[in-house]
């Protein structure tokens, strides 16, 4: 976690009280995800357009896009 903090500026209990939003959160729901959506953006300190939330929300209903941390990292890190 350490290591995280270092790279990102994150905090710990941030990430993990992302994670456990998430473990509970229904992915199905387009509000749901929004939300979510929202609480990374604004810990990744990265804005995301009104296109770029709503490519990730019809990937993640239709399922096109893995559900780990990581690879949600890199979509909000593209430019």
């Amino acid at each position: 976690m350490d290591h995280i903090q270092k790279k990102t500026s994150i905090r710990p209990d941030e990430i993990l009280k992302l994670a456990n939003s998430v473990s509970n959160a229904n992915l199905k729901d387009e509000a749901t995800l929004r939300q979510l959506i929202a609480q990374v953006s604004k810990l990744a300190n990265t804005p995301v357009s009104k296109e770029k939330e709503d490519q990730i929300v019809q990937a993640i209903i239709k399922n096109n896009m893995p559900m780990d941390f990581a690879s949600l990292a890199k979509m909000f890190n593209k430019k």
